[in-house]
């Protein structure tokens, strides 16, 4: 069940990067990144990226990053991976009208990066259970 929940975090991850990289208005630097990477044709759904799919995959990825902290319980570490779809999600809703949501948006997702790549290296281990009566 971990391996499945440390996939599905990849998936959020990776879709909220995907999403984000086909809004060039939205986000400059990463539409410039992607007309980079020769990913352009993306800014074709834009509307559907921002609307649909971007709080798709963060709350995707928030729900699964709450469920590991709940399973591992590392507090630090549960605290970290939740709040870049947090604030994935606070960019889009209410703080979008904030000339400064940009940067923020920006920071979770670097956050939501290296979370992810820490995890692939060093995985939390499992919760010891309690031992055994008699």
């Amino acid at each position: 069940m971990a391996r499945l929940v440390r996939y599905i975090d990849k998936i959020g991850v990776g879709g909220v990067i995907i999403a984000a990289l086909s809004c060039a208005a939205c986000f400059p630097a990463l539409g410039t990144l992607a007309a980079a990477l020769g990913l352009g044709f993306l800014s074709q759904l834009e509307g559907v990226a921002i609307n649909r799919l971007l709080p798709a995959f963060a709350g995707l990825a928030l729900t699964v990053n709450a469920y590991g902290w709940y399973q591992h319980r590392i507090h630090w570490r549960g605290i970290l991976s939740v709040s870049g779809p947090i604030a994935i999600l606070a960019t889009l809703y209410p703080l979008w009208q904030y000339g400064w949501s940009t940067y923020l948006f920006y920071g979770a997702l670097v956050l939501m990066l290296v979370v992810s790549f820490a995890d692939q290296i060093c995985p939390p281990k499992a919760v010891c259970s309690l031992p055994a009566a008699g």
